[in-house]
């Protein structure tokens, strides 16, 4: 499996919201250090999609359960469904250059062996599995760093141009690689020796990619003033704004839906070129490359496409497209019938990937960036990997007619609900990290920065004409705090004081409040000015609300209490100004 798996580089320009625009769609390549990576990733792409091939026939070859070949599918999947999360916490945390040459090195070491294995003639089944289950690791592990670099290698009105050509090069490369392999595992009389070849070959395009990395000097876009997130914290963190962020939560349900059903192209295919359409390891490739093709002259068409079709009608229409496709494959079994729906399928492949990773990625801020991509992997390879199990099982106990016609239906079935959760709605917020005025000031008490919980604790002040919208406006505000880092929330009313409010929210941690404010994006001070807005200080002096923190009391050691010293506390600040939570 090459550098990028079998995922789909994000192509900025399907986007429907506006991003910003190079002036030269081939203007990244000037730059040496995305012209080399590249190159390099073009022809690791292409011995990825020989590697699918040749593995995926090897595996007819060696058995004739469909189940087993089925799974071949699901060892590419199951990993990023096992790992995405993990993956991009580790790119958002460690040092991604050297995270990047460690995981290609795994991928090389993995198809090296499997190649040696395949040489010998000692694959088995199993074996081809097991094999494609560790390399699909280096993979799940890889691709939220490597597409996470992106914007460290062009400067930012170039990167909807640099992923542009990304998915360009994957798509080149599925359209050229799955003929390729297809065409090396004829050309040896023992289907075995083609494939480990092309093993061999898919092993030696690693090693350029790690001589990029290696001379690749690396400038960060950011770096935080504080201590790096442990991986457990950083998993939590990454849950928790998944779980606040309903314009996340949206795109990943899509594409989980939708590759779960249109996994039975990609599993079955081989049988249904096998068994239904009577072609050898060639055809097979060919009509894996009709899907790459398709794909190539979807990333040409796309830009123009979203100038004139919303982004909800382009996923309605390719799922319906992949009904038919479904129902043809199994109906109509002729070649170029095949050939004809397979175009159309890379097409409509591309169009929804890409629209849902562009949704993804205009969704979320840069700290939890590769979390993000992780997440939305997960979703899209779980779909993958839990639908190839489904259509292989029942294609055994059936046949791969009956199984492509479960998956057309129940992809049929689902275009309702889906219809109703909407991409790319709406304007874009600004998710660039907020530049605070002033800094928080220093509490005594608060020395280590792990003491915690901590609660945080704002008083406003609303007269009754703002109350209406202070309560709607608030409710975003909630988003914000949980989102950010916090762990409960609450708003309430003083009975005594209708005018009074009181915001609190608990951080588990004084470290995780300092990191909340530096994940504080524009959009999110936007809302918090808004509530600043409807608060009148009662005394009439135009104060900001009044804030208050507060640290759970056991875990103040007596020595720092507050008059271990003989001394009053450190009186805290009426008011943090443009430092407040």
């Amino acid at each position: 499996m090459g550098e990028t798996g079998r995922i789909d580089s994000t192509d900025l320009a399907t986007a429907s919201r506006p991003i910003p625009d190079g002036s030269n769609a081939f203007g990244p390549l000037r730059i040496a250090n995305f012209r080399d990576r590249w190159v390099a990733s073009t022809v690791s792409s292409i011995g990825t999609w020989m590697q699918d091939t040749a593995g995926t026939w090897l595996m007819t070859v060696l058995t004739t359960s469909p189940l087993l070949i089925a799974l071949m599918q699901t060892a590419a999947s199951l990993p990023v469904l096992c790992l995405g999360l993990l993956a991009g916490a580790t790119a958002d945390i460690y040092e991604r250059r050297r995270l990047l040459i460690f995981w290609q090195c795994w991928m090389l070491g993995s198809v090296a062996v499997l190649a040696a294995l395949t040489f010998l003639g000692v694959i088995s089944p199993l074996t081809l599995l097991m094999f494609t289950f560790l390399l699909n690791i280096g993979s799940a592990m890889n691709n939220p760093a490597w597409q996470a670099i992106v914007p460290e290698l062009v400067p930012h009105e170039e990167i909807p141009n640099a992923v542009a050509l990304n998915a360009a090069s994957n798509n080149l490369a599925r359209a050229a690689g799955p003929a390729l392999g297809g065409l090396l595992v004829a050309a040896f009389l023992l289907p075995s020796r083609g494939a480990a070849w092309v093993f061999a070959l898919n092993s030696a395009s690693f090693a350029g990619v790690i001589w990029i990395l290696w001379r690749w000097h690396r400038q960060p876009l950011f770096r935080s003033a504080l201590p790096a997130e442990r991986i457990a914290g950083s998993v939590r963190s990454g849950l928790r704004y998944l779980r606040h962020a309903p314009d996340l939560q949206g795109p990943l349900i899509r594409v989980f839906t939708f590759t779960f059903f249109v996994s039975a192209v990609w599993s079955l295919l081989a049988l249904v070129a096998k068994q239904d359409l009577h072609q050898g390891a060639m055809g097979y490739g060919i009509l894996n490359g009709c899907l790459g093709l398709g794909a190539v002259v979807g990333a040409t068409l796309l830009a123009r496409l979203r100038q004139r079709v919303d982004a909800d009608t382009m996923l309605s229409a390719t799922a319906g497209y992949y009904v038919a496709t479904l129902l043809l494959l199994a109906l109509v079994p002729k070649p170029w019938v095949a050939i004809v729906m397979l175009l159309g399928a890379g097409f409509a492949w591309t169009t929804t990937m890409s629209t849902l990773n562009v949704s993804v990625q205009l969704s979320v801020p840069a700290w939890v960036y590769a979390r993000a991509l992780g997440v939305y992997l997960m979703a899209m390879q779980g779909g993958l990997a839990l639908g190839s199990v489904l259509w292989g099982a029942i294609a055994q106990r059936s046949s791969t007619k009956v199984a492509l016609i479960c998956a057309a239906v129940g992809l049929a079935a689902s275009m309702p609900g889906m219809r109703r959760i909407h991409i790319l709605k709406g304007l874009l917020p600004d998710l660039t990290p907020y530049q605070w005025k002033r800094p928080l000031p220093r509490f005594a008490q608060m020395a280590d920065p792990d003491v915690g919980p901590v609660r945080i604790s704002v008083d406003y002040y609303v007269p009754p004409e703002n109350y209406a919208r202070f309560t709607r406006i608030v409710q975003d505000l909630k988003g914000v705090r949980l989102r950010g880092g916090a762990v409960r929330w609450g708003i309430y009313r003083d009975a005594a004081n209708p005018k009074h409010l009181n915001e609190t929210f608990i951080m588990e941690s004084w470290m995780d409040f300092l990191r909340s404010r530096e994940r504080m994006t524009q959009a999110d001070h936007e809302i918090q000015e808004k509530i600043h807005a409807l608060h009148k200080d009662p005394e009439g002096g135009g104060k900001s609300p009044r804030i208050g923190f507060q640290v759970w009391a056991s875990s103040v050691p007596e020595s720092e209490g507050p008059h271990a010293d003989g001394e009053a506390p450190e009186e805290q600040p009426e008011s943090l100004g443009a430092g407040t939570p």
